[in-house]
């Protein structure tokens, strides 16, 4: 298991929104890591090779600085070449053993599981380090995403890892989500698009008092 002892295993677990704008996606990411959420992804599947790397550069130095552990979506180079704290693959993103092989055992591996359980029990036994689940609720990020049901995160319990819900997360729905056992909840929109994204934030994190 790959965790940093200076890294929370639950908490809130929030996801950049992709944005071709670097100046305002630096500007709302230092906003919101004052509420000192577990982990901060970097994902943007829009954007050209050369700005993604600038990106997540700046946003290594952002996270380094609140404390907070950077990974990357789907993408294992980009992890390596920043020096984040790990990579988060999707079902075609590319196999956990290798991203392991490549990143070293101290990189955090987490892996897209929908809404199936025996996803999740495979992504264990290859080396994963959480698990994610989702969408729990609708989601304006990918609308037509699988519904997962909140029985899963009882009945993933016994694999040992964190279980990440995702999809249509908001401070009005949190506390349901985390009850069932979620141990961490990624959230893009619930947070980045709410009025105050601090306060959205923090109220979030606050479900784990």
């Amino acid at each position: 298991m790959a965790w940093p002892d200076t890294l929370p295993r639950c908490g809130l677990y929030l996801i950049t929104p992709d944005s071709a704008d670097s100046a305002a996606l630096f500007a709302a990411c230092e906003q919101v890591l004052a509420a000192r959420p577990a982990l901060l992804q970097y994902r943007n599947k829009s954007t050209d090779p050369a700005l993604r790397l600038a990106q997540a550069h700046t946003l290594r130095v952002l996270t380094r600085t609140a404390g907070v552990g950077l990974i990357i979506n789907d993408d294992v180079a980009l992890a390596e070449q920043v020096g984040a704290d790990g990579v988060h693959l999707g079902r075609d993103d590319g196999d956990i053993a290798a991203a392991r092989a490549r990143l070293g055992k101290h990189a955090i591996l987490g892996a897209s599981c929908y809404d199936q359980l025996a996803l999740a029990h495979a992504a264990v036994a290859a080396g994963a380090d959480y698990v994610a689940f989702g969408a729990v609720c609708p989601s304006a990020t990918k609308p037509n995403a699988v519904r997962a049901p909140l029985s899963l995160f009882a009945d993933s319990a016994a694999l040992g890892v964190p279980r990440v819900a995702i999809g249509g997360i908001t401070p009005a729905n949190a506390r349901e989500i985390v009850a069932a056992g979620a141990d961490m909840l990624a959230v893009i929109g619930g947070v980045f698009d709410a009025e105050d994204p601090l306060a959205a934030a923090c109220a979030l994190n606050a479900e784990w008092g």
